[in-house]
């Protein structure tokens, strides 16, 4: 496994072969089984796999947890490693923020919503260093993963509207057994509030039951998921939708497919999940 900070080291191992198929799995570090299921994807579709590692500045806002994200790049390193990663591209802030720039890819819309109005500058830096990831790697295919729905919606617009080369795999979110997805952030989390932030997958699960049983009104799948939410002393709401899984406008009545999602803070730990219908397939068009 090649691992490197600088671009030209990329693009001489990407191109020593230019009919080769790369898969690329753009990552924050500190890697759990969601991200590791990405590359073992990527690794059974593609010659080579590339994964990036980069905690991003520029879709945190200056509340938010930037400075205590956690990192581990050694242990990251050997999880890459074992899951077959062939690259891994681990560059700075200096590289990907050089002196001067003032260049930033926004997609308008579908962030105006849900992740975007309660983090207006987010998806910014999402797409902004999506974009120079894409051009550095230029993969056949890119890998992102379900538990950040509206992310993958947004790329997707990006991928369309920019015409990026590439094929866009969203791969399911992995859960542990109690059902809470995994994150990053889940460490912050001390033994009470770990058990009570599953109230999300859980909460999520009753609208999915209700969907399966015929209800249709959204405002009832979102006030039955809200209660859910809100006997959870732990637990405070900050959003929760029954959407178009495609445009992640509110539905008023569910038609064929909806994307249920929710933030939460659990103490100071702000957590999502999301889970769509009737699948993930469905809804991203088998992808």
């Amino acid at each position: 496994m090649n691992v490197t900070n600088t671009i030209e080291a990329v693009r001489a191992m990407r191109w020593q072969n230019p009919t080769a198929t790369w898969g690329l799995v753009p990552t924050m570090g500190y890697l759990h089984e969601g991200h590791i299921s990405l590359v073992r994807r990527a690794r059974a579709e593609n010659d080579f796999v590339a994964a990036t590692i980069y905690v991003n500045p520029a879709q945190f806002a200056p509340t938010e947890d930037l400075s205590s994200y956690p990192r581990d790049l050694a242990r990251d390193l050997a999880l890459l490693q074992d899951a077959g990663a062939d690259l891994v591209f681990t560059p700075d802030n200096a590289l990907m923020y050089p002196a001067g720039f003032q260049t930033f890819v926004t997609v308008e819309g579908v962030t105006a919503v849900l992740e975007g109005a309660a983090r207006p500058t987010h998806f910014r830096g999402v797409t902004t260093i999506v974009a120079k990831l894409f051009n550095i790697v230029q993969p056949t295919r890119a890998y992102f993963g379900q538990k950040d729905f509206q992310q993958t919606v947004v790329t997707r617009r990006m991928i369309a509207d920019l015409n990026f080369n590439l094929e866009f795999i969203v791969c399911p979110t992995v859960r542990e057994a109690d059902g809470l997805a995994l994150s990053s952030r889940n460490t912050y989390l001390t033994p009470p509030q770990r058990a009570a932030a599953t109230v999300l997958s859980r909460a999520l699960a009753q609208g999915i039951v209700l969907l399966n049983a015929g209800e249709r009104d959204g405002d009832a799948l979102r006030q039955a998921m809200t209660a859910v939410i809100a006997a959870e002393p732990l637990a405070r709401l900050d959003y929760l939708s029954a959407a178009d899984p495609l445009t992640l406008a509110e539905l008023a009545q569910v038609g064929e497919m909806a994307l249920l999602s929710t933030a939460v803070f659990v103490g100071k730990t702000r957590l999502i999940d999301n889970m769509p219908w009737p699948s993930l397939t469905a809804v991203t068009g088998g992808q």
